[in-house]
């Protein structure tokens, strides 16, 4: 490990920017797949087609971050290994993680491609819009293995402190579907398949190009072919991974339900919705890049025993967010016509994309504090807690708000969309005490 992946000592602020940045790009990247999908169809496509990959990709973001967020598991392990300095432990934990996760990614195949149309029936996709969606959900399914592989891959990177690498293979992705896109949907006239097709094709060169690289370069571990067996590892991982994993299944099914019941009001809300979800996932990328970089920068000096630096760490990245968040949610809530039009042409859909970002707005500042708590927790293992505070927000708020707002007489979506900051807030004053308690038994014991 060099100087630069070693957390554990140097300066916090300009560490976790030079480690972060690459993340923000790497996810910036990601976002891009649907966004760019959503864009072309909306542009060369029909509006069926916007609200078909809306919906769609809502599916099947909701089973890729479930997926990342298991990774985070091993990121965590991977980093607490080199802050102990027992790197020759992490052959092991990479080959189980293989075997895991190649079982996780074909059942999830299978699912994806048979039951395509049940789950687009019960996310109450727009008849018109039905079969695209089934459509979308079934052609990225049959690709999903390479969803898997990507962020699995790009975990042990991060686990290493090597934010670039991920980078790098993201950014050969996008490059990929940006084409494939351009070629299939606006000049073959494929639509909703041809994005499908493009997203799919662009994640399997990504995956395969990121092994070759890999092939070439120098690891501090080794990892042999007895390595590659289900061993005691996996529950080491799992244990931090599968709460935090249940816990986006669980909140992203909470959206789900938040875009079937938009999905009654009509095809023209269904589709604004589509295009605010896509700036949605922008504006949450400097949130979920300051979070995962957390948890590699946290558990490294939990394992070189620096709580101080730690502790440290948690507040400079809320700091770091809240600065850009407050740019961000100018943008948003005063200009977020203009970001709509990126997507559409449709007037009326431009004015129910804006409607909704109004009230999403403040979640680009308060998301920033409560994944920066969240990355904290994740890189101290109590990723049980993360799952409980995450679930109470989900369901005590934010669900419950969104179906009261959707039923109203001329139901507003600025209303429907303020249900995401209120359920953020919450979840603030819940990691707050519990950061407090925490600390105190931390202290107790001498750290």
């Amino acid at each position: 490990m060099n100087e630069n992946q070693d957390f554990t000592q140097g300066s916090i602020l300009n560490k976790m920017v030079a480690f972060m940045f690459p993340i923000l790009g790497a996810l910036i990247l990601q976002a891009m797949y649907s966004a760019v999908d959503l864009i072309v169809v909306g542009k060369f496509g029909t509006t069926a087609g916007i609200s078909g990959v809306s919906t769609g990709s809502s599916i099947m973001n909701m089973v890729t971050f479930t997926i990342s967020a298991l990774t985070t598991g091993v990121t965590v392990i991977i980093g607490r290994y080199l802050g102990e300095k027992n790197e020759r432990k992490i052959g092991g934990l990479i080959g189980s993680a293989i075997c895991f996760f190649l079982v996780i990614a074909v059942v999830l195949t299978f699912v994806l491609a048979v039951f395509a149309k049940p789950i687009s029936v019960l996310l109450q996709a727009p008849e018109e819009a039905l079969d695209l969606t089934a459509t979308y959900v079934r052609i990225c399914g049959i690709g999903f293995v390479f969803v898997v592989f990507y962020n699995f891959i790009s975990s042990i990177f991060r686990g290493l402190g090597d934010s670039r690498l991920p980078l790098v293979f993201v950014g050969i992705a996008c490059v990929v579907n940006i084409i494939g896109d351009l070629v299939l949907v606006a000049g073959f006239k494929m639509n909703v398949a041809g994005a499908a097709i493009a997203t799919v094709t662009a994640q399997a060169i990504s995956v395969i190009l990121s092994l070759v690289i890999i092939r070439r370069r120098e690891l501090p571990f080794q990892m042999t072919r007895k390595d590659l067996r289900f061993s005691s590892e996996i529950a080491k991982f799992t244990k931090v991974g599968a709460p935090m994993a249940l816990q986006e299944f669980l909140t992203n099914l909470t959206f789900l339900a938040l875009c079937a019941f938009i999905n009654r009001l009509g095809l023209e809300a269904s589709s604004g919705y589509g295009v605010a979800q896509r700036i949605q996932a922008f504006v949450m990328l400097v949130p979920s890049s300051i979070m995962q970089s957390m948890a590699s920068f946290v558990a490294q000096n939990v394992g070189a025993g620096r709580e101080d630096r730690a502790r440290s760490a948690m507040k400079c990245g809320m700091m770091l967010g809240g600065v850009i968040g407050v740019v961000i949610f100018y943008a948003a809530f005063f200009h977020g016509d203009i970001l709509a039009k990126l997507f559409t042409d449709d007037p009326a859909v431009v004015v129910k994309a804006f409607e909704y970002l109004k009230g999403f707005a403040p979640e680009a500042v308060v998301t920033s504090i409560l994944f920066s708590y969240m990355g904290y927790f994740n890189g101290h293992s109590q990723s049980f807690f993360v799952m409980a505070q995450g679930l109470a927000q989900s369901f005590i708020i934010r669900l419950p708000m969104s179906y009261i707002m959707s039923i109203q007489p001329n139901a507003s979506l600025t209303y429907i969309a303020l249900a995401a900051p209120t359920s953020t807030v919450f979840g603030i004053l819940l990691c707050t005490v519990y950061y407090i308690i925490y600390n105190k038994k931390l202290k107790k014991s001498g750290l």
